[in-house]
């Protein structure tokens, strides 16, 4: 993990990579993350920079890896799945949450893109197999639930297309 980290700075700068941050441009370059449809999500939620640049440390990008490992309990990884689908960052998947949801798993071409009434009928269908408490979101522990349902889930970390 070291190395690859190391990897992705300037050669000038490897010899402190404990202390360097990785851009996120470079981050994104990794073969795992550079099709992956959310993949600045990803650098988004591991990222603890305090400009909000996304950058990541050498600790967020072990924190990456160890998620997406095999070893990773299903816990973590809906979790961090979570977190990824909450583009707002407020703790809850709305409807315009599912929406971008749906749009990075779908692709944004005009021929995968679904049409209003179908992207409505979706979201229709999400919040009624998830929404428990019928509040128009799903929280935490609603998400967690219909995830442990999933035996896909556990497997692929349910964040591969």
């Amino acid at each position: 993990a070291y190395k690859r980290f190391s990897e992705l700075l300037p050669k000038e700068e490897r010899e402190n990579a404990c202390s360097a941050r990785v851009p996120k441009s470079q981050i994104l370059t990794l073969p795992e993350l550079r099709a992956n449809p959310f993949r600045h999500r990803i650098c988004h939620v591991f990222s603890t920079s305090d400009t909000g640049d996304d950058s990541m440390s050498f600790e967020d990008f072990l924190d990456m890896l160890s998620v997406f490992s095999d070893s990773a309990t299903s816990e973590i990884k809906s979790h961090y799945a979570f977190r990824i689908f909450d583009f707002d960052d407020d703790g809850t998947l709305d409807r315009k949450d599912l929406e971008q949801l749906v749009n990075c798993l779908t692709g944004q071409g005009e021929e995968s893109r679904l049409s209003s009434a179908e992207m409505e009928q979706l979201i229709e269908n999400i919040l009624e197999e998830s929404d428990i408490d019928k509040d128009g979101t799903i929280n935490l522990s609603e998400f967690q639930h219909v995830v442990s349902r999933s035996p896909d889930f556990a497997r692929c970390g349910g964040l591969q297309r």
